[in-house]
């Protein structure tokens, strides 16, 4: 059994935040991690590519007519 009775805080301490330089540096690592070629073929192996149905169609939208005349508009 875990007593959980405690206070987590010291509250006569004062709260210290990271530096931001800390910050900024693991912000970056997590987002190199993320990006790297390891994580993105382990991505890819956790999710199976969607079959086309309902809500995944094959052209990538909901209504294909609609999306194409939109996008005829934003190429003229």
């Amino acid at each position: 059994m875990v007593d959980l009775g405690f206070s987590r805080f010291d509250k006569s301490e004062a709260l210290v935040g990271l530096p931001p330089d800390l910050a900024v540096m693991m912000v970056s690592v997590s987002a190199r991690q993320a990006a790297s070629p390891t994580a993105l073929f382990f991505a890819r192996m956790a999710c199976p590519c969607a079959e086309a149905g309902l809500l995944a169609p094959a052209h990538g939208a909901f209504n294909a007519v609609v999306a194409a005349t939109l996008r005829g508009r934003h190429e003229a």
